[in-house]
């Protein structure tokens, strides 16, 4: 085909406003325009679109763009008919959006030759009547975007995408064009043998994005982490990705409460509602959208200057695609990802009853999510070397990696212990099982197991478990350890691990892990509350040096007054935050650290008075930022909470709600935490000896320094179970402590 490079430029220059293309943009669509097949891998923000939009414009026929983004679809739709005033056939759209008067207006204006270029989604283009439709047409060439999709190794993997070369067939062959921003070689390799296009012309861009900061924080107080950040950066755009529809509705809601113009987006919402969504955020009426990993955001958004992970991705790929919808524009990006080992283990529970072989494929793009972000290399590097292309700069300084390096140290001693702990024990245990007998904590299952009688139990108590599961973590990484698929989550050593432990070499790893990967007990909460609460102390000093004293002479006066033990009154986290946050009313003491509503209104009077004369007296500017309204209590906490108004048994309860027993435990503490008040003692009367509940409740009473279960169990004993302990604390902070 005689390919003629002056309309070319003059399309661009007319058409989409450009004086000149970007990388290797011409080069594509001349090879497209002559015919031939070609597979694009090109980052977001580097111009895929423009690649099939042009050849469009200037080719005999239609084009059928197969997408499965409905938003971009839209999106995309808008922005050619707005390059021709007046002309709203040029482009259409095809899915399950559109009603039957705007299916006819699309198939009018197809059949009428007027429209360049079709957008279709997959699930449409299977369908009988769309297929006959498109039959009869003059097809220019078939564009299949987020081209990913068709890979079972992808990210986004769609049923539909491995049925597009049949359906392409069915049609009437013409040139193919395949695009993603994200494909490692073997994703790329699948697509090519699956599209039936392995002579294709390969176009690939570089993936680093040098705009773009990439930081992964600890999962922590994330809600109020999220609001101070946007505070922080009024006016800017931003989308934050969740992985449910329930936390996209709850984090909308939460953003909104405090003053931010935030809107949610996904599946679930009606059509009309997602549109309106979606145009409202482009059009800058509100700064931040809320948005479904899953579903995706297809927006084509140059200024977006802050993209969100509120939960990790399920891969590097959906990482990386979704993280460069910031900065498009060349201009800041700031790629900000919460991180918790648990998390993982959440998605993992998902993969249950699934085949083998989709679970080990999904279990190894975990894997690769998990060494990314437990990883202390430059990020940027990591990412660039994940998709095939060499990263030579020692320090990329636009990752948190490179701007605060964490120390490390050889931890060929420690990983050897690890392994030594797996190989002498029969069966296979969990991650979390391991770091606690390493540090020497015991517990029921550790208990009945005996395995507080193993030679290793204890061996690196001067460790705590918080860090021997971060060794584990990185043991995994370092493919010394894995997973067993057939049994969920048990730990094994590899090929690898059975060399290290024969030789064992120098390996590098993380000292100061930040990140939570152990059970779901109080304490790990407490760490993390403790970790937010450094993080808070980072960024706006220690607390006051001179009201932090007063305080704790206060808490000393009432403690001898009241005779309680200081930390039943506040403790040290508590005191700490007063000092940071200064609350001067019951409303704004809630919101530190481990005070509910019950502490704040029996013990809070004096705290507050001396906070607020101590404010007024110094004339100090309170951080209002540091204090977050939240929503009304979730369905499921009112589930538990009038289900124990109903005295039925944690068990039945634990059931109705597809909890574990530690679970519910967990959550009771917490509704304990927030203030609110509950009589255990029909259950613990029925199932707890009395005399042990004495002496738990005496422990409590008398000797505790702190409310911490791990403390109960190292001073009580191995007679004690923890589920024991865990009620009886119950009990004790309801009648005493709140």
């Amino acid at each position: 085909m005689n390919i003629d490079t002056a309309l070319i430029h003059k399309t661009l220059k007319e058409f989409f406003g450009y004086d000149a293309f970007k990388g290797e943009q011409e080069e594509i669509i001349k090879h497209l325009i002559g015919g031939g097949d070609a597979f694009v891998l090109m980052p977001t923000g580097g111009g895929k679109s423009l690649c099939y939009q042009l050849p469009a414009l200037v080719m005999e026929g239609t084009a059928i763009v197969i997408s499965p983004l409905i938003a971009l679809m839209k999106n995309q739709v808008d922005v050619l008919r707005g390059f021709v005033s007046g002309e709203q056939s040029i482009a259409h759209f095809l899915n399950s959006s559109l009603n039957r008067v705007q299916l006819d207006e699309v198939r009018n204006d197809i059949l009428s030759g007027k429209t360049k270029i079709l957008y279709v989604a997959p699930e449409s283009l299977t369908k009988e009547e769309n297929v006959a439709l498109l039959r009869g047409l003059k097809i220019s060439f078939f564009a299949i975007d987020e081209a990913h999709c068709i890979s079972e190794w992808g990210h986004d993997f769609r049923p539909e995408y491995r049925r597009i070369r049949q359906l392409v067939e069915d049609i009437g062959r013409a040139p193919i064009i395949a695009l993603t921003a994200t494909a490692t070689p073997k994703v790329q390799s699948d697509i090519l043998k699956n599209l039936g296009i392995a002579g294709a012309q390969v176009f690939k861009s570089s993936f680093n994005r040098p705009n773009l900061l990439y930081e992964i924080k600890d999962k922590v107080d994330v809600e109020k982490d999220i609001i101070k950040f946007i505070r922080q950066n009024p006016g800017k755009s931003g989308i934050i990705y969740c992985l449910s529809r329930k936390k996209v509705e709850e984090l909308a809601n939460i953003l909104s409460l405090n003053g931010i113009k935030a809107l949610p987006y996904h599946a679930g919402l009606d059509a009309k509602v997602r549109a309106e969504n979606q145009d409202r955020f482009l059009m800058e009426e509100v700064n931040v959208i809320v948005a479904t990993i899953a579903f995706g955001m297809g927006i084509d958004k140059p200024d977006v200057r802050f993209v969100i992970h509120y939960d990790i991705p399920k891969s590097i790929e959906s990482y990386y695609q979704e993280t460069g919808r910031a900065g498009r524009d060349g201009q800041e990006g700031r790629c900000i990802t919460y991180y918790s080992y648990k998390d993982i283990v959440k998605l993992e529970k998902f993969m249950q009853g699934k085949p083998v072989a989709e679970q080990e494929i999904n279990r190894q793009l975990l894997n690769e999510v998990v060494a990314y972000a437990e990883s202390g290399q430059c990020r940027r590097k990591l990412l660039l070397n994940y998709f095939g292309e060499s990263y030579t700069e020692d320090n990329c300084q636009c990752c948190d990696n490179c701007l605060h390096p964490k120390p490390r140290f050889d931890g060929r001693r420690e990983m050897t212990m690890v392994i030594k702990l797996i190989e002498s024990m029969p069966e296979h245990f969990k991650l979390e099982h391991l770091a606690a007998i390493l540090a020497g904590n015991s517990n029921s299952l550790i208990k009945s197991y005996n395995h507080d009688k193993l030679e290793l139990f204890g061996a690196g108590k001067d460790h705590s478990e918080k860090f021997w599961c971060a060794v584990i973590h990185q043991g995994m990484t370092l493919h010394l350890l894995a997973k067993d698929i057939e049994s969920y989550g048990k730990l094994f050593i590899t090929e690898e691990g059975r060399r290290f432990l024969a030789d064992p070499w120098e390996i590098k790893l993380v000292e100061d892990r930040v990140f939570t990967g152990g059970g779901d007990s109080d304490d790990d909460d407490d760490e993390e509350t403790a970790a937010a609460n450094a993080a808070l102390k980072s960024a706006g000093g220690a607390g006051d040096p001179v009201l932090l004293p007063m305080l704790k002479d206060l808490r000393k006066s009432l403690s001898k007054k009241l005779k309680l033990q200081p930390w039943i009154i506040f403790g040290d986290p508590a005191l700490e935050d007063m000092a940071i946050l200064y609350p001067v009313t019951y409303d704004e003491l809630k919101s530190c650290q481990g005070v509910g509503e019950g502490k704040a209104h029996k013990f809070g009077a004096e705290f507050i008075e001396l906070i607020k004369r101590y404010v007024e007296e110094n004339e100090i500017v309170r951080p209002d930022d540091f204090v977050m309204k939240t929503p009304p209590k979730s369905t499921h906490k009112q589930f538990i909470i009038q289900s124990l108004d109903k005295q039925l048994p944690l068990e039945d309860i634990a059931q109705a709600g597809d909890m574990e027993m530690d679970e519910l435990l967990s959550e009771i503490e917490r509704l304990v935490a927030s203030g609110l008040k509950f009589n255990l003692d029909y259950y613990i009367d029925e199932n707890l000896d009395e005399e042990i509940v004495g002496e738990i409740y005496d422990y409590f009473r008398n000797e505790a320094d702190s409310d911490s279960v791990q403390e109960a169990i190292e001073k009580l004993g191995p007679d004690y179970y923890e589920n024991e302990i865990r009620l009886v604390r119950i009990k004790f902070l309801c009648e005493i402590a709140s």
